[in-house]
């Protein structure tokens, strides 16, 4: 090679194979991963090394664009300023601004020839801030069936610490060599001795700050050595799953590049020098969340204007690139935005007659903007927003409101106490409440003018306005669902309302509703019911798939129902009622008609109220979406209804390809097997919540388990459960998560939101199975990968950790488990999954078969710890841990449990803790 030229190289490893594996300048750039290329200074020297010691990194890093809103605040500062000049400073309030920015950067591995020429040398580094740690590990060559083990003493380098007796955790640390000012890049080296007999090194790289774990695709990087430290004479195998062909990449090496040749981006073979492996570099990309603390400050003072004295309020921030604020002025009480007479700033527009929208100003230094803005007579209040390409920003949920109460005469620090009626955290939120219902209403108001204006455009498809109607129910539900919660269970409501997980602030929010938008949605309120329960049930499947096969089910289980009030159980889920096509209950006919093979009537009425003398409610198994039919059409397919609701072709949706439909196309996903309800019809709707209430006064259930609720809309289900009335309602939509080359992607938001997006539709009114939790549980324990129990912002990856007070956790079902086996929990690790369901947030389902097994002891004794400790389904969940062997947590300050078979003991401090319960893998501490 020539001393001195710069190479400009891709990444040597790409992801996934396809566009990635061009060259940069040849990808789309509407590509999920956009790639920079990283730049690598190589010199020689008489033994042609293909990287030397001088090989330094030139690292980028590129933020995405990303959605978020400022986050709940404390009380806006207020500080007395002298007068400046000849301006007469009335006061200067300060408001925080905490905002989320994701940042995307690089995992770099190199391996090259140390300074010594004789030894290899690892490195692996990082160039987004964080407190990296590396932990890692060794394989043997004589090793077999074990991955990792500690690596001999004199390859550990300085610091690091010992994981058990088979990892090493190793700081990475700020390298001296810096591509740009104010970049840092992370590294750490770890020396290869060529006739070592390690195989494999193994790595994950752990952020300390947030304890999130970056590997590739859910699995350990590896650097597979044997034999290729010498004579690479066969292909690595890197990163299960097929991250690249590595024998055709990660052998390749920079040669000579000649000048003649435009090829400094180009890939090359290299030349191998009597076999002797060359080295190679990779990157992996990695993103992550970083926090920035910004403010807004707000002062106004007395100047003069034309000879005459004017309030003039200035407004500054140090938040970065374009900043759009959205303002009005407010009288007397209200904080209803008002558009002020001029002058107004330049560039100053209107914003559909009820807000002002200016562009503040960049200053002279290459951070924040500013704005001068003159105020008009008798208005006793300044409200804005901020807008940040799409990102608004807001203080605790609410306008920025500055009042400007007595501002001609009195200055701030003159003022009486309480003039200024900031909404500040845990003083008002009733207060807060209001705001932020009214900035839902708004939003609502501004649908509403979209559906008014497409009917004057007489536009003739009904598409667009049934999907405004359709946000309209969402919005709705939000309010709602912080109307019902009292002011201690504010916070689990609001909790789902993140923006990059239910909505993004439209620019409707700063409207304040008309009163007709309002009154409308006040009557529509009170109606609204929520089967939620008290939050402290514990619920039992009280059935599996073979219980109907006695043909006496009601008559067995009501012979067990005094053993499972005795472990503490509330709520018993009974099976499909009805009469059936198929025993199990799930292919239902003739709704009225309650003799099963479960049992008779009488028998399932007798067994409901030996619940009730228990003190335990019953739920009904109610399948809505689908209904079998008794007699065949003239084309012979099977679509009339016979019994009380004697159905026709009208009943069933018209997009059901197998029964000839006539009714509307289906609100879901259609189930093959039988006719597929229309629940537009409103006859149909009458039909199922008079069988509904029918249920709940002739058997006395007290709540449903809607099933195949994926089926059908969720808007049916407000109806119904409005209509019925129980205490509790938990539906199925069970869909697949999301995988990556079959690999269980770590990040589940997408699925855990098509099932907040349910409950959502139905207002609330009934939770869901956290069929989330079931899969991120079950691929943790199959493969000890404990790390993916933490969501990339710490919180529980499943629906408990967006709305714990909705989601139903379990870790197997009828389908689940039993003879059907669909997606089965790993044998062994039941009591682990019990352990962590038990002990969070959501209200916890036990199955049956695991409680009359050799489980029972135990199942009773987590039952009881949480009931003692008044654990419930909005309990706060601290994680401590979540790496690769072991998930560690406290709930509520007042349970400590932890589960896998790694190393973990409560922190000792205020509380002392005693151990409840020790079982295979897992542990639960009290806090005495």
């Amino acid at each position: 090679m020539i001393m001195g030229t710069f190479t400009t190289i891709g990444p040597l490893l790409h992801l996934c194979g396809g566009q990635n594996n061009l060259p940069i300048q040849q990808r789309s750039s509407n590509h999920h991963h956009e790639f920079k290329p990283f730049f690598t200074c190589f010199s020689t020297n008489n033994n042609n090394n293909a990287f030397s010691s001088t090989t330094t990194f030139f690292h980028r890093h590129r933020f995405l664009s990303h959605v978020v809103a400022a986050s709940e605040i404390g009380t806006p500062i207020v500080e007395s300023s002298p007068h400046q000049c000849s301006d007469d400073l009335l006061f200067t309030k300060i408001f925080p601004i905490k905002r989320t920015q994701m940042m995307e950067g690089m995992i770099f591995v190199r391996l090259d020839q140390s300074k010594e020429l004789r030894n290899w040398e690892l490195t692996v580094g990082c160039n987004l801030p964080g407190k990296w740690i590396l932990h890692w590990g060794v394989s043997y060559v004589d090793d077999i069936g074990r991955e990792w083990d500690k690596p001999p003493c004199d390859m550990i380098p300085p610091g690091s610490v010992t994981i058990k007796d088979y990892a090493i955790e190793t700081p990475l640390k700020k390298s001296s060599i810096s591509a740009d000012e104010g970049d840092t890049f992370y590294e750490v080296k770890i020396d290869l001795k060529p006739d070592s007999k390690i195989s494999t090194i193994n790595f994950v790289l752990k952020d300390g700050e947030n304890g999130a774990w970056h590997q590739y695709k859910g699995r350990d990087f590896k650097v597979p050595l044997l034999k290729y430290l010498k004579t690479p004479k066969r292909g690595f195998s890197l990163w299960p799953g097929g991250l690249t062909k590595i024998s055709n990449i990660l052998l390749k090496s920079i040669t000579t590049v000649h000048n003649d040749q435009d090829k400094s981006s180009e890939l090359i073979n290299p030349k191998q020098e009597n076999g002797q492996l060359e080295g190679f570099c990779i990157e992996v990309p990695i993103t992550k969340e970083i926090d920035f603390n910004n403010s807004v400050t707000v002062s106004v003072k007395k100047c003069y204007q034309s000879e005459t004295l004017k309030n003039v309020l200035y407004l500054e921030t140090d938040l970065p690139g374009d900043i759009v604020l959205h303002w009005g002025l407010c009288r007397g009480n209200s904080r209803r935005w008002e558009v002020p007479p001029g002058p107004h700033p330049p560039g100053t527009v209107p914003y559909k007659d009820k807000a002002l929208r200016s562009q503040l100003q960049a200053g002279d230094s290459t951070k924040g903007s500013s704005l001068q803005i003159t105020l008009g007579e008798g208005f006793s209040g300044f409200a804005f927003v901020l807008k940040q390409n799409e990102t608004w920003f807001k203080c605790m949920g609410n306008d920025f409101y500055v009042s400007l109460l007595d501002s001609n005469s009195i200055h701030k620090e003159d003022q009486p106490e309480g003039v200024e009626r900031e909404v500040t955290k845990g003083t008002s939120q009733e207060a807060s409440f209001l705001s932020f219902t009214d900035g839902i209403f708004g939003e609502i108001r501004n649908l509403v003018t979209d559906i008014s204006a497409n009917k004057n455009r007489k536009i003739k498809s009904k598409e667009p306005q049934e999907s405004i109607l359709q946000e309209i129910e969402r919005l709705a539900a939000e309010a709602y669902n912080m109307f019902k919660s009292s002011v201690s269970t504010f916070s689990d409501v609001t909790s789902t309302l993140e923006p990059e997980a239910t909505v993004v602030e439209p620019e409707a929010a700063v409207v304040e509703p008309e009163p007709a938008v309002g009154s409308r949605i006040s009557t529509l309120v009170p109606k609204v019911c929520s089967a939620e329960g008290t939050g402290y049930e514990i619920l039992c499947q009280g059935f599996n798939w073979e219980s109907h096969k006695s043909g006496r089910w009601y008559v067995e289980l009501k012979d067990k129902a005094s053993e499972l009030a005795s472990l503490g159980f509330t709520v018993v889920w009974l099976p499909p009622c009805t009469e059936s096509v198929s025993p199990e209950g799930y292919m239902p006919r003739d709704l009225y008609n309650l003799n099963s093979r479960y049992g008779n009537i009488d028998e399932l009425k007798d067994l409901v109220k030996k619940f009730h003398e228990l003190g335990i409610k019953t739920l009904g198994d109610a399948v809505l979406n689908h209904r079998c039919a008794h007699y065949q059409n003239p084309n012979g397919v099977w679509n009339l209804f016979g019994g009380r609701l004697n159905w026709d072709e009208r009943a069933i949706v018209a997009d059901d390809p197998h029964f000839q439909g006539r009714g509307n196309k289906s609100s879901g996903e259609n189930f093959d097997a039988a006719p597929n309800i229309d629940h537009s019809q409103e006859f149909v709707r009458k039909d199922i919540i008079e069988w509904l209430c029918w249920l709940r006064k002739e058997v006395g259930y007290d709540g449903w388990r809607l099933d195949f609720a994926r089926g059908f809309w969720g808007g049916y289900v407000k109806d119904y459960i409005q209509a019925s009335d129980p205490y509790f309602a938990v539906g199925e939509f069970w869909d697949s998560l999301s995988y990556t080359d079959g690999e269980l992607d770590h990040n589940q938001d997408a699925h855990r939101q098509r099932i907040v997006d349910w409950i959502n539709a139905t207002n609330g009114t009934a939770g869901a199975f956290d069929v989330t939790t079931k899969g991120i549980l079950r691929s943790a324990f199959e493969r000890c990968e404990y790390w993916r129990l933490s969501d990339s912002g710490g919180n529980p990856p499943g629906v408990m950790g967006w709305w714990p007070s909705h989601a139903v956790t379990f870790i197997e079902n009828h389908d689940t488990g039993s003879t059907q086996g669909h997606w089965r929990f790993p044998s062994g690790k039941e009591m682990e999954g019990y352990a962590y369901i038990l002990t969070h947030p959501g209200t916890p389902s036990v199955f049956l078969d695991h409680i009359f097994s050799h489980n029972k002891t135990e199942v009773g004794t987590l039952i009881s710890i949480r009931t003692r400790n008044k654990i419930h389904c909005r309990s706060v969940v601290q994680i401590v841990k979540a790496e690769w062997d072991v998930y560690a947590s406290i709930i509520d300050e007042k349970i400590a449990m932890k589960i896998g078979p790694g190393h973990f003991e409560p922190p000792a401090g205020s509380q002392n803790w005693s151990l409840a319960i020790a079982g295979k893998d897992y542990k639960i501490w009290e806090a005495k």
